[in-house]
């Protein structure tokens, strides 16, 4: 299907995330909900009201808190739907593990580790799609995310002879909205939001942020601010001249 980014940029940039989200399902009825953080409970909700059928997958790199599988199983049940789990190649894991330990990511950085964990499953279950959708928003990550469209051509994961689109519905929503959001439909919600997690990932890479921390600042923390993407939005991540 040929559409126009651009267009559509111009004319749902500042339209209501349900109307972005209809948009998506309507051009791409076969597209799926990439799930895993608060956001994306909103991003469900929103699919729910426009649609009875839609695909929702969730990465398990084996590493996740408990916390978050119980947090997976309480959407699953409020909407009655099925979340597919992506895991890890498990020879992938094995070699990495046997070659480096269970903790590199401190001493390496953590492109390694998630390029096992998280961007080949993800790779793989996109190479089936012709669009997803994602939670990013704007006011995420100044360094990463703060020109982030509420639809783009997925140059990512995506390729000239096999395109992607990728659609952000909360792409202009802050966090206040989200939570209110959340509150109002009293949706599911991982309870170690109540322990001051804020944006939550793998256990070893995840922490409370403190008062008036940015949120991604509990991510990936001995690492500089302008690489903390995992690489499912590497595209988001500046390039040098």
């Amino acid at each position: 299907m040929s559409i126009n980014i651009t267009q559509l940029n111009l004319e749902y940039d500042n339209q209501d995330p349900v109307k972005i989200m209809g948009l998506a399902l309507e051009l791409f009825p076969e597209l799926a909900i990439s799930f895993s953080g608060a956001e994306d409970v909103v991003l469900i909700d929103l699919a729910s009201r426009v649609s009875n059928d839609f695909k929702v997958f969730s990465l398990d790199t084996g590493r996740l808190h408990p916390e978050t599988y119980q947090f997976i199983e309480a959407v699953r049940n409020r909407y009655g739907i099925t979340i597919e789990m992506l895991s890890p190649d498990a020879q992938a894991v094995e070699a990495l593990v046997k070659e480096k330990g269970l903790f590199s990511f401190y001493k390496d950085g953590h492109q390694e580790c998630c390029g096992v964990r998280k961007i080949a499953p993800l790779r793989k279950k996109l190479s089936t799609l012709p669009a997803w959708v994602t939670g990013q928003r704007k006011d995420q990550s100044p360094s990463t995310r703060a020109q982030i469209p509420v639809v783009e051509q997925d140059h990512t994961f995506g390729s000239e002879q096999q395109p992607l689109v990728k659609f952000n519905p909360l792409a202009n929503w802050s966090s206040e909205q989200v939570w209110n959001y959340i509150r109002m439909f009293e949706l599911p919600y991982n309870s170690l939001h109540e322990r001051g997690f804020v944006s939550i990932g793998c256990e070893p890479c995840t922490r409370p942020v403190l008062p008036n921390q940015h949120e991604r600042e509990g991510r990936w923390w001995w690492e500089e601010s302008t690489q903390k993407e995992c690489g499912l939005h590497a595209g988001n991540i500046p390039q040098a001249d």
